[in-house]
């Protein structure tokens, strides 16, 4: 009985569909068809063209579009102070003597987060001279996207040492630049990148040091208690929590590296 109801209610079902579906496929019959744009707003979103002078396929497009996206994520984080941010991060929890603590994810949020909030003057600039032009279609995706590179060209060049400029420069034998806005991408931002990575180690041995101070005092002290079987590094780390606490750790490595970037 149950199974012949469940039968009788499915068939009043789709009956009931159908004779809805009657009216409805009777008036899109009447009614003449939009014309359907076939990537045409992508085609001239993306603006790419062929050698030719010919608009690239949709299918193509689509393809160009998938491998940036792969790419991009990444290119972002390094143009921004993301690198020095999660390095400092890392370096604090190997100088706690922690492995798993702050878990992976917990450290790339707060380098995230810090890093939105570090960029910040940077990504009103973008919103204001190239987000929102291009949303009320004043200016082209082509200078939108200039305006934004731009934005990202003075930063780095601001927090780029002129060694590690000098450096990239000489390999790529480029000649002298009059202004920092005459600095190439390809020569910025690898100099950028370099830049980042001396900053980030010099900020995180001077993280390490006060921890080094107590491992030496912990060594010492069990080695002249004769407990050399003990090992330091058990007994070390509640005194690194505990001075690391004492001091609002976290709020000053944030604010330090929240300012180290001058904003």
């Amino acid at each position: 009985m149950r199974g012949k109801t469940l039968w009788l209610i499915g068939g009043a079902l789709l009956v009931a569909g159908l004779a809805l579906a009657e009216p409805a496929l009777a008036q899109a019959a009447a009614t003449p068809a939009a014309p359907v744009d076939n990537g045409g707003a992508l085609t001239r979103a993306l603006g790419q063209v062929s050698g030719d002078g010919r608009s690239l396929s949709l299918s193509l497009q689509i393809l160009i579009l998938m491998s940036l996206l792969t790419v991009l994520p990444s290119l972002i984080l390094m143009m921004t102070s993301f690198t020095r941010i999660i390095i400092v991060l890392s370096l604090l929890r190997q100088a706690l003597g922690l492995q798993q603590t702050p878990p992976n994810q917990v450290l790339v949020g707060l380098a995230l987060f810090l890093s939105l909030f570090v960029m910040r003057p940077a990504i009103d600039t973008i919103n204001a001279q190239a987000f929102d032009p291009y949303g009320k279609g004043q200016i082209s995706i082509e200078e939108a996207v200039g305006r934004s590179g731009k934005v990202l060209h003075g930063f780095m060049a601001k927090q780029t040492r002129e060694s590690d400029l000098k450096l990239f420069a000489n390999l790529a034998k480029a000649p002298a630049f009059r202004t920092p806005d005459d600095i190439p991408f390809t020569i910025l931002l690898p100099a950028f990148v370099t830049s980042e990575l001396k900053t980030a180690f010099q900020i995180g041995f001077m993280i390490f040091l006060p921890f080094l101070i107590i491992d030496l005092v912990v060594a010492s002290t069990l080695m002249a208690l004769g407990m050399m079987m003990l090992s330091p590094t058990i007994i070390s780390m509640p005194f690194k929590l505990l001075l690391f606490v004492l001091v609002d750790g976290w709020a000053l490595t944030m604010g330090s590296l929240a300012g180290s970037f001058a904003i």
